[in-house]
């Protein structure tokens, strides 16, 4: 018999922690290979991890709630034979003095952090937010509001982490003014007021209904979106008649020769391709005073879930699939979003979004950039329209099937003329959708 480490597998770029939020055995169960053994959630998508192995759950180093680090361990199993990993009795380490030791890096990292942006201008501690777990740990340790908006973090976007926060406790006594970001600091310039919500009165027998951990990490970043990115939004309007009498007379047909429903999303996403190949500095990301021009056209496809939630499954290189490979992806991570079966890597990396507003009949949109990307397309309902049309014999009237593309862009780096032109090239494709095409 030996120790068996479980590791917290790698979740694809950007993501290097998640929060343990149910362990689905206890110590002593017996774990078969491949068995679910906790369940996990990051600020992308929640999981589930397997053990690679089967073997006895020995011990729990991350309790629920806790936050575990990719490529570190988060049990102990016992298990036959020997195997690389195996535990050793000299080495092995109590979850407190790991994070002892992780604290003390947090505080030195936080130290350095601080003396180097003192000479910087810093952003308004309004716009600051922080995680349920942060706000809980400062709760427990009576950590002020004033004295949690002075901690520099050292997460993405400068957010205070679980290390920062514990860091800063740690060292709460020997604080002096180079930990604090004290308001001299700032150019009197570069204030910016901000806006204070209006206060909530509670009536009788209104109901108090606490946000889900998706409905606040979506709050969070909506905000951030809108902070981040000026916003503008182009419309145009597309006649889709052809693609809708194509769709009714194939769809059948379609279904019993791919194996999948052929739904609008496809052709809509494929038109999109085609229009970022043309328009290439659609696609991008902004890195403070750089764009980053991407490669690779990975589509985002938002989806609602049952739950009133959303997300927003990714189609890599969906430039390189034809239109029954697109149905394909489409319908796969569809069903997947709805039964909270995708993966973290499937919700990463997208370079460019389409959300359907259709679905729920709205004709126009005003859609919030998910970031880093610069743009979104929001198409709308396709509806039946009078509508004047240019034939061999003069203009006439006839019924058309019409719809709208609301396109949300990043006023930063993408003008009115290229969004505007990149949105009525989307038209342009899905007006040529030739009705006579082959399934």
């Amino acid at each position: 018999m030996s120790d068996y480490k479980l590791i917290l597998p790698s979740m694809g770029e950007g993501v290097m922690e998640a929060t343990v939020t149910n362990w689905l055995k206890n110590v002593g169960d017996t774990i078969a290979e491949d068995e679910s053994v906790v369940e996990i959630a990051t600020d992308k998508v929640d999981s589930d991890v397997p053990s690679p192995i089967a073997g006895v759950l020995k011990e729990i180093l991350i309790p629920v709630d806790g936050i575990a680090k990719v490529d570190e361990p988060i049990a102990i199993l016992t298990i036959e034979g020997e195997v690389e990993n195996e535990v050793s009795n000299n080495s092995e380490t109590k979850v407190s003095e790991v994070q002892e030791n992780e604290i003390s890096e947090a505080a030195t990292i936080l130290n350095k952090e601080i003396e180097s942006i003192k000479t910087e201008s810093i952003t308004s501690i309004e716009d600051k937010f922080y995680s349920p777990l942060v706000k809980s740990i400062a709760k427990e340790e009576g950590v002020s509001q004033t004295e949690i908006d002075s901690i520099v973090g050292t997460g993405k976007d400068g957010r205070v982490t679980k290390d920062d926060i514990l860091g800063f406790v740690k060292n709460r006594g020997n604080q002096s003014s180079s930990n604090i970001k004290e308001e001299s600091t700032k150019p009197v310039e570069n204030k910016v007021s901000t806006p204070q919500a209006a206060p909530i009165t509670i009536g009788n027998g209104d109901e108090i209904i606490e946000m889900d951990r998706m409905r606040k990490i979506i709050a969070q970043n909506m905000v951030q979106s809108k902070q981040t990115a000026p916003h503008v939004t182009s419309f145009v309007e597309v006649d889709m008649t052809n693609i809708v009498l194509w769709r009714n007379k194939h769809k059948n047909e379609f279904a019993k020769k791919y194996g999948e429903k052929i739904t609008f999303m496809p052709i809509f996403i494929e038109a999109v391709t085609k229009a970022i190949q043309d328009f290439p500095m659609i696609n991008v990301s902004v890195d403070g005073d750089k764009i980053i021009k991407k490669k690779n056209i990975n589509i985002g496809m938002a989806a609602a879930l049952p739950s009133g939630n959303l997300i927003v499954p990714v189609i890599k290189d969906a430039n390189q699939y034809n239109l029954a490979g697109l149905a394909k992806q489409v319908n796969d991570l569809a069903n997947r979003s709805r039964q909270n079966k995708l993966k973290p890597t499937e919700i990463q990396g997208g370079t460019y979004t389409i959300t359907n507003i259709g679905t729920f009949g709205n004709i126009l949109g005003t859609p919030i950039i998910p970031q880093p990307q610069v743009a979104i397309l929001a198409v709308g309902a396709i509806v039946k329209k009078p509508a004047v049309i240019e034939t061999p014999q003069g203009d006439m009237i006839a019924i058309r099937h019409k719809m709208y593309l609301s396109h949300a862009y990043d006023h930063r780096v993408v003008d009115g003329a290229l969004g505007g032109m990149f949105v009525k090239r989307v038209a342009e494709y899905l007006e040529s959708f030739e009705i006579n095409t082959p399934i």
